[in-house]
């Protein structure tokens, strides 16, 4: 009788965390690894892997593309568990209970949103548990206002039992309400911490940029982490940061060296994607940046915003459109130079921060594949990753070293709070069978502004919990062996 239900055969097994990096057969008994050997072993099916490397699968905490069709996408860009961390749901158990119905190809989770209950706590917002919901209140400026300390205290009573019933820490989006009192922040951090999660914050502005800001926001995050002890989890820091890069990357530095808990992540492209409503998005806010309105591309036409005039009306008419937004030129020695910086520096986390689709035809299906031209989004959603491993094999940096900021490094962000994530981001015994098999000369990036859906090359095989969700190449539509993540406090 075969040993195991599966066995990838004659692969290049990469494990960052053992030092592994040699051709091994990795044996698969139902959802974990039971064995990586040096010999032969037989399995009920048997996949070759000969000139291929096998990895542990990429493990995201910065995913939007929440729906069947963006899960999809991600599953063909080697992700096995894509987690909405940085904005989060309300109520997380909606959230969960209805991904559960469904089904997805890849793992999912969820933190408690602070903008949610900002907004709930406001009355400004009817929480659902659906990705709209956010979307749309994100281009308003209601949830935005000071609040009292009875609304403080309810924020903070609700985002308690967020955390009780499972969400993974607690989401910030303080870049699109920077007038918030930072005192705010600082008390949802201790509740963070008391609790033993992470939070998640996309920061308010630099002081370079915004001279007027209530506080410089990279600043903000550490001082979090040194005043309530909360492990503070800097999103996207290559596009908040933009050429300041340097600055944060030292703070953040400073403040681990003196006992601070902060992580980081970056993705590999120079522009970024959000709604057209967003605080930082005003003619003022975009010339603070030193930006002109046709640094922006309005996805539901493709248009590049010709003026401030134009820019006023679709704020008003359409604030939860999206947008792309230029923040370095990929053009430029030294902006790619910035960017390769936010990857590579220390133990950086490459994080997507995929996008929700937008449909461009009435033939859109989230059931349909290929997407094609139906829908848009930001080509991040599609090629992260594989883009990722593409800038590493170019720049001749060691493959270990980015496949762990792609695995391991974010596997560990979540270990604290969530048991399980121990056994993901490695390729060990005993660990969970989510594995991605790549060409690691070929795999790249297909997803461009040109075509935003199309998926990277490269990607052989992707296993969830054992199961082949791409094989061969090729997505395997009938298959949803994702599971939810949730913290267990």
């Amino acid at each position: 009788m075969p040993e195991f239900d599966l066995v990838i055969r004659n692969g290049v097994v990469v494990d960052p965390e053992t030092g592994l990096d040699a051709v091994r057969h990795v044996g698969i008994a139902g959802r974990s690894i039971a064995a990586v050997s040096e010999r032969e072993l037989s399995g009920a099916r048997v996949v070759e892997a000969a000139g291929l490397v096998v990895a542990a699968g990429f493990v995201d905490l910065h995913s939007h593309a929440q729906s069947l069709a963006g899960r999809r996408l991600r599953a063909c860009d080697g992700v096995t568990s894509a987690l909405d961390l940085e904005a989060g749901r309300a109520p997380v158990a909606h959230a969960y209970d209805r991904d559960a119905a469904q089904g997805s190809p890849i793992h999912y989770g969820y933190s408690a949103s602070w903008a949610l209950a900002r907004g709930a706590a406001l009355g400004t917002v009817e929480l659902d548990g659906e990705p709209s919901t956010e979307l749309r209140m994100l281009g308003e400026t209601g949830w935005r206002g000071t609040a009292t300390p009875a609304q403080v205290g309810a924020m903070l009573a609700f985002l308690e039992g967020e955390l009780a019933v499972g969400a993974v820490g607690v989401g910030f989006l303080l870049g699109y309400a920077p007038e918030v009192d930072p005192g705010e922040y600082l008390a949802v951090s201790r509740l963070a911490a008391s609790s033993g999660v992470p939070t998640f914050t996309h920061s308010r502005e630099l002081i370079e940029t915004h001279p007027a800001t209530l506080v410089d926001g990279p600043a903000e995050v550490v001082r979090a982490a040194a005043e309530t002890g909360v492990h503070a989890h800097y999103c996207h820091v290559n596009s908040t940061a933009g050429r300041y890069v340097d600055r944060i990357l030292g703070l953040v530095d400073r403040c681990r060296r003196e006992g601070g808990r902060v992580t980081y992540e970056a993705y590999p492209y120079g522009y970024a994607s959000t709604v057209i409503g967003a605080a930082f998005l005003s003619p003022e806010g975009l010339a603070a940046y030193g930006l002109e309105p046709s640094a922006l591309i309005y996805l539901p036409t493709g248009e590049r915003v010709a003026d401030v005039a134009r820019l006023e009306r679709l704020r008003r008419s359409d604030p939860a459109g999206l947008v792309f937004m230029d923040f370095l030129d990929e053009q430029d020695a030294a902006d790619r130079a910035t960017l390769r910086r936010s990857l590579t520096t220390g133990d950086a986390i490459v994080a997507s921060d995929a996008m929700p689709l937008v449909p461009l035809s009435d033939d859109f299906s989230e059931e349909a594949w290929p997407i094609g031209g139906t829908a848009v989004v930001h080509p991040r959603t599609a090629g992260c990753y594989s883009r990722a491993l593409r800038l590493a094999r170019e720049d001749g940096l060691p493959l270990a070293e980015t496949l762990a900021r792609c695995s391991l490094y974010p596997a560990r962000v979540l270990e604290g709070c969530c048991p399980d994530m121990a056994k993901k981001g490695r390729v060990q015994i005993g660990c969970d069978a989510d594995l991605v098999v790549f060409d690691p000369v070929e795999v790249t990036d297909r997803a461009d502004i040109g075509c935003t859906t199309r998926v990277s090359r490269g990607i052989r095989h992707v296993f969830v919990d054992g199961v082949a969700v791409v094989g061969d190449g090729r997505l395997d539509l009938e298959v949803r062996p994702g599971r939810p993540i949730r913290a267990s406090l």
